[in-house]
């Protein structure tokens, strides 16, 4: 059986807060506003993995009102919902995604996020992919006020 997952998330900026993408440092500030390390990147991605196994959304297992979450890697969240396919014995086939941000550019640091996200799901470096682009000054994320994830995931089940 083959499953498709899918996630999204956005966070607004905070500018005193360091920069966290797919678990990868980008700055040490400019950073975005969360109750976790608000990795938006390493969010839809875990959202996408649970969506694949049907097994709800990142606020079921990680809700932002529960302190033991206050400042947390966004890592955590990844390796649970991987177990919760492993646990069905599931097969992560790639992951896609693409990151809408006006600011900062991400090319320099494409392939050490695509490494990151890879090595979190034991994956090889080829099933991630992930991309950027801007709105071209468009909306919320056109103004700089913050940033949008999206992820996809197909997973078999054998």
């Amino acid at each position: 059986m083959i499953r498709i997952g899918q996630g999204i998330d956005v966070h607004p900026f905070d500018e005193s807060r360091p920069l966290v993408l797919a678990g990868v440092r980008i700055s040490e500030s400019g950073g975005l506003a969360g109750h976790s390390d608000a990795d938006a990147v390493l969010h839809a991605v875990t959202d996408a993995l649970l969506g694949a196994a049907g097994a709800g959304d990142i606020g079921q297992y990680f809700p932002s009102g529960d302190e033991r979450w206050r400042a947390a890697q966004s890592s955590r969240f990844v390796v649970e919902a991987k177990r919760i396919l492993d646990e069905m014995g599931a097969e992560i086939s790639n992951l896609d995604i693409t990151i809408i941000a006006q600011k900062p550019r991400l090319a320099a640091h494409r392939d050490a996020m695509q490494h990151a996200v890879a090595s979190l799901l034991d994956l090889p470096d080829g099933h991630v992919n992930i991309k950027a682009t801007t709105t071209d000054h468009l909306g919320f994320i056109g103004r700089e006020e913050g940033i949008c994830a999206m992820a996809i995931v197909l997973v078999e089940i054998a």
